[in-house]
This record gives C-alpha cells, structure tokens and sequence, in this order.
C-alpha cells in the first residue's frame, strides 16, 4: 500500500489534485480519504490549508 498527500490553498484547487489522481488508479485500489483543514489568523489575513491523503494500493 502507499498513500499520496495533497496540501492546497483553495479547496477547489484540492479537489480537482485529488480527482486528478483517483482519474489514475482502480475503484478497487482506493481504500481510503482523509481531510482536513486548518485555518492561521497572522494579524492581517485568515489563512486556510486544505489538506487530503489517499491511501491506495499498488500492484
């Protein structure tokens, strides 16, 4: 098995990374998705970080 992290400033940007790579592999290959966001105040702007892992199996 192997897993591949994606990590975006946009959740859209995200989405299209992660659709792209599932595009790659097998239905059944795919054996799970994790998500997460986090969000930075630095005084001046709300930074967010969209982040995904896909763990997959390989042949």
């Amino acid at each position: 098995m192997k897993v591949k992290v994606f990590d975006e400033n946009h959740e859209k940007d995200l989405e299209e990374a992660v659709n792209a790579f599932l595009e790659t592999l097998e239905d059944e290959d795919v054996v799970d998705i994790k998500f997460q966001v986090s969000t930075m105040y630095d005084y001046k702007d709300q930074i967010y970080c969209y982040a995904a892992m896909v763990i997959y199996r390989t042949k």
